[in-house]
């Protein structure tokens, strides 16, 4: 009996029903709101807020918490996006590998990718509270962002840890510094992974309920103001969900449509973006 080939033949049916797994769950997903949320789906949805009545089963629509989901993800992934490339640049180009500092800032990083987002919306509301603010857009941000700022600067760094050493040696070697090196060598070279970062960054930002709850409040009107409440998808998904009618309960599902559509575009355009960058590398 030949029990390498066994060996071989049991993993790779391990693998393959580990990726068919994969599949169904992304597919029965899919699915499932699909068919929960079409036909609760219409234009009022996603062209008007909520009117009198709404949570009661009356007209009206989400286009509240489609605004406030993208003010409170892009400007958090903004504000994450201006801390966290500094970082990664600094321990990967001005570190060395091996550097204590290096590896404490990755360790660090990962303790707080590990910490629920949950955790995050508590300590900013306790922010809130010492210096006296209330519940907003701007409060919203800054805690979406400090919650994506770990997975941003990671996935930017496993990609910087990719870029050849050669390039940045000669790189030295033709007198640029270490600043140069790193702007123009080392993040010219990760630019697709960065972006493919940012817009992970992103999609993580706009469907995370826990973090906001406490920070960016609800209101049911239109707000660009940093200092006034604001909705979010994930939030008006879970007040639909907890009203007692059925109307409501099935926009919920609608507007779970919705987000699941802006998370698959975010993907597709990550794709797209990564291939089209790619002529900045290197090779």
């Amino acid at each position: 009996m030949d029990f390498r080939k066994i060996e071989e033949n049991f993993f790779k049916v391990l693998m393959i029903f580990s990726t068919l797994i994969i599949f169904a769950s992304l597919f029965w997903i899919l699915i499932i709101v699909a068919i929960k949320g079409i036909p609760a789906m219409n234009l009022a949805m996603i062209t008007q807020a909520p009117k009198g009545g709404f949570y009661l089963g009356k007209e009206g629509g989400i286009l509240n918490a489609i605004i406030g989901s993208l003010l409170v993800a892009s400007g958090s992934t903004l504000l994450a996006l201006i801390l966290s490339l500094p970082i990664v640049l600094y321990i990967n180009v001005y570190l060395t590998k091996k550097s204590r500092l290096a590896m404490f800032t990755r360790f660090s990083l990962d303790v707080l990718w590990g910490i629920p987002s949950i955790v995050y919306g508590a300590f900013g509301f306790s922010i809130m509270l010492f210096f006296g603010l209330r519940a907003s857009l701007l409060g919203g941000i800054i805690t979406v962002a400090l919650l994506i700022i770990p997975i941003m600067s990671r996935a930017m760094d496993e990609v910087m840890q990719m870029v050849p050493i050669e390039l940045i040696s000669a790189s030295y070697s033709l007198g640029a510094n270490r600043l140069e090196t790193a702007l123009k060598v080392v993040a010219r070279q990760a630019l697709p992974g960065v972006l493919t970062a940012v817009l992970i960054a992103f999609g993580r930002g706009i469907g995370d309920a826990a973090s906001v709850i406490f920070t960016a409040g609800y209101t049911d009107s239109i707000s660009f103001s940093l200092f006034r409440p604001v909705a979010t998808l994930p939030l008006a998904i879970f007040y639909q969900l907890g009203t007692p009618f059925p109307e409501v309960q099935a926009r919920a599902h609608a507007s779970s449509l919705i987000l699941t559509i802006i998370i698959m575009l975010i993907s597709i355009a990550s794709r797209y973006l990564t291939k089209k960058f790619k002529s900045f590398v290197v090779k």
